[in-house]
């Protein structure tokens, strides 16, 4: 797939997404976009990987489309698939645009999170509805002029999507928190203990590293998100509440649930009406400014 002019406006680059996609070939299509590992796609079979250029530079890796419960799957590691592209250095434009340009209408963002609330227990899964941005310096928007757009982020996350999610997890068995905030830190470094403190007192329940500025981009390309963290360890500002963990202990619960994320994340694709209107569909319609 060959990338357009970097010259051109957001709105043209978002047009283009558009227009990619409607000249790919049926194959290359897809209904549904995951951003998370290697372990997603390798639970499939017949999976084919494409290479996508952007406006934006390249994603992050190359895209895996497979097939599942009679869905078109698209697979894109935020990281690399062997993790070497950390946090504050993913190009989160150019993996939302070539999720876009594949046709894809639904996201999900799965991600490992770490704990702000004693009740949020590691090995819980919470299913977001709000986040805080505490990032700095990530390309957030596609629209830098000279067309204007302020688009509502009111809601983050697709509520339709959230309630499938949040059932999908029942119905495996899975502990699950129905809603919660996530602040998202600019990385690579952890937080300080009184960083984490005052998210803790703000009310905040979890802490990641890649949902912003991922979830909001999704929304100035008209996708329906839904994030679904899976809770590793305590963050440090509840050391003296809750016992230390060691690095080597967070690692062993994320490894334990790495199968669980995986069977949540694909069946909830499964359960995904592709012909959902989510509001996130409509997030452009009256966010321009002027004309």
């Amino acid at each position: 797939m060959n990338s357009t002019s970097t010259n051109q406006s957001p709105l043209t680059q978002t047009e283009s997404a558009d227009s990619v996609q409607s000249n790919q070939a049926n194959s290359n299509r897809a209904d549904i976009g995951i951003f998370g590992g290697s372990g997603f796609y390798a639970l499939l079979p017949d999976v084919r990987e494409i290479e996508i250029e952007t406006p934006f530079g390249k994603p992050s890796d190359s895209v895996f489309l497979a097939e599942h419960e009679g869905k078109r799957i698209a697979f894109l590691p935020r990281h690399g698939r062997h993790h070497t592209i950390p946090p504050h250095e993913i190009n989160y434009r150019a993996n939302v645009w070539a999720m876009k340009s594949l046709g894809v209408k639904f996201i999900i963002s799965p991600c490992a999170a770490g704990s702000l609330q004693k009740q949020v227990e590691p090995e819980h899964f919470v299913v977001c509805d709000q986040y805080v941005d505490r990032t700095r310096g990530r390309k957030d928007t596609f629209y830098e002029g000279p067309d204007v757009y302020h688009v509502s982020s009111a809601e983050p996350y697709c509520p339709h999507l959230r309630r499938l999610a949040i059932q999908t997890c029942r119905d495996l068995g899975i502990t699950v928190h129905e809603s919660g905030t996530v602040v998202t830190i600019n990385g690579p470094r952890f937080s300080t203990k009184a960083e984490s403190q005052w998210f803790s007192s703000a009310g905040w329940e979890v802490i990641s590293m890649t949902q912003y500025p991922e979830a909001y981009l999704c929304l100035e390309q008209n996708l329906a998100v839904v994030n679904i963290a899976l809770i590793t360890d305590y963050d440090s500002g509840l050391a003296g509440d809750v016992p230390p963990v060691t690095q080597e202990e967070v690692f062993e619960v994320f490894r334990k649930n790495a199968d669980r994320i995986k069977k949540v994340v694909l069946e909830l694709a499964s359960r995904i009406p592709l012909d959902l209107d989510s509001p996130c569909h409509h997030a452009l319609d009256f966010a321009k400014v002027g004309h």
